[in-house]
């Protein structure tokens, strides 16, 4: 239930207007606490979709939800979880979002 829940919201995440990419990111930031390790099968899905194009955003307001939920994932989830899908991001990022998530990684 879980996997059919996000894969129809990931798209969101990365929508190309810019009100429906912010407003999922900060969904997704509410969403966090309440679920918890819960999210753990679906965090290779989404960190993707939280990162790609979001933490390297021109529109402040994406950029600040997108930081948003990568701190959220951070204080809610076991940080185990967040390591690889983290890693794997960081070596292909560039810009902003690298340093971003190379300073959550540290």
């Amino acid at each position: 239930m879980l996997f059919q829940i996000f894969d129809a919201f990931k798209p969101r995440l990365h929508d190309s207007n810019s009100k429906v990419n912010q407003v999922a990111l900060e969904a997704m930031h509410k969403m966090i606490p309440l679920l918890r390790d819960n999210l753990s099968p679906v965090i290779n899905m989404l960190i993707p979709a939280i990162v790609d194009n979001n933490l390297n955003s021109k529109n402040p307001g994406i950029y600040t939800a997108a930081t948003n939920v990568i701190q959220a994932l951070c204080q809610h989830l076991d940080t185990s979880l967040l390591l690889q899908p983290f890693c794997t991001k960081a070596q292909f990022l560039s810009g902003k979002a690298k340093q971003d998530l190379t300073e959550k990684l540290a």
